[in-house]
């Protein structure tokens, strides 16, 4: 499976399937939310937000790609991430994108 965010995937003609996502809400436990809150008095990257978020795009990802291989195709094209903060210490990933078939 061929994954890119241009339009098109260089060498190949492509065949638009159509519409495919993947999205995964993810959280940190108590303990790492209240260390990343005392972090965030004195600044500085929070890792256990960067790794949750890390992990959530990467599942995302995954399920994006399962929907397209269902559809059967060899590749999506367009690929975007969107987030959104759904409630303190748990975020949203979507990604996204239009599956395609060489032809």
């Amino acid at each position: 499976m061929i994954l890119v965010t241009t339009e098109f995937i260089s060498g190949k003609q492509i065949s638009t399937l159509g519409l495919v996502r993947g999205s995964c809400i993810q959280s940190k436990h108590l303990g790492k939310d209240i260390l990343s809150g005392f972090k965030s008095v004195v600044g500085g990257e929070l890792k256990a937000y960067t790794e949750m978020m890390n992990e959530a795009r990467a599942i995302a990802t995954k399920r994006m790609v399962e929907d397209a291989q269902a559809l059967g195709a060899d590749g999506v094209v367009c690929i975007r991430y969107a987030t959104s903060a759904v409630m303190q210490g748990a975020a949203e990933v979507i990604a996204y994108g239009t599956a395609v078939k060489f032809v």
